[in-house]
């Protein structure tokens, strides 16, 4: 009889153990840095130096990301506060040397978090990818007019 009830209780929790949300943004608490590229309209790349870190909070649901580089010529702090909810990431940003804020939307799927940043005067799409202790940030402008086409970026966890 109490293998039957241990064997009946098993058999209705771990479905409810399978189903628990897990965020990810949980894999990137901390502080991260690292080395990349920014690609200027004309052509140009220069080397990147940068440093994130990563908050979060609301039991892995919140992230409160700040991305600091800087080039020979150029240099961006991107602040960013996103929320996730069943796959969907959304949430507000900003870049204090453009004094530039928006909108974010996206997706996170696996290791994988993508979004689209947008403003009036700006778009951008951010890909980050997580694999342990290691992390790819890709940041690709949508504005054809942009003195940036885009940064790439390989972070260590500090």
């Amino acid at each position: 009889m109490k293998r039957s009830v241990v064997a009946s209780a098993l058999f209705v929790l771990l479905p409810v153990a399978a189903l628990a949300v897990t965020s990810p943004f949980e894999r990137l608490a901390g502080t991260w840095s690292g080395n990349g590229t920014i690609e200027m309209a004309d052509g140009n790349r220069e080397p990147l130096r940068c440093r994130a870190a990563y908050d979060v909070l609301k039991d892995g649901m919140n992230l409160q990301l700040n991305l600091r580089c800087a080039s020979e010529s150029y240099n961006f702090d991107l602040r960013s506060s996103a929320d996730y909810e069943r796959g969907r990431v959304t949430g507000v940003w900003s870049e204090s040397t453009m004094n530039a804020g928006g909108q974010l939307s996206g997706r996170a799927e696996g290791d994988r978090i993508r979004v689209v940043a947008n403003s009036q005067a700006f778009t951008a799409a951010l890909t980050l990818v997580t694999n342990g202790q290691r992390q790819t940030v890709q940041i690709q402008s949508q504005q054809p007019d942009s003195r940036i086409k885009g940064a790439t970026m390989t972070l260590s966890r500090n």
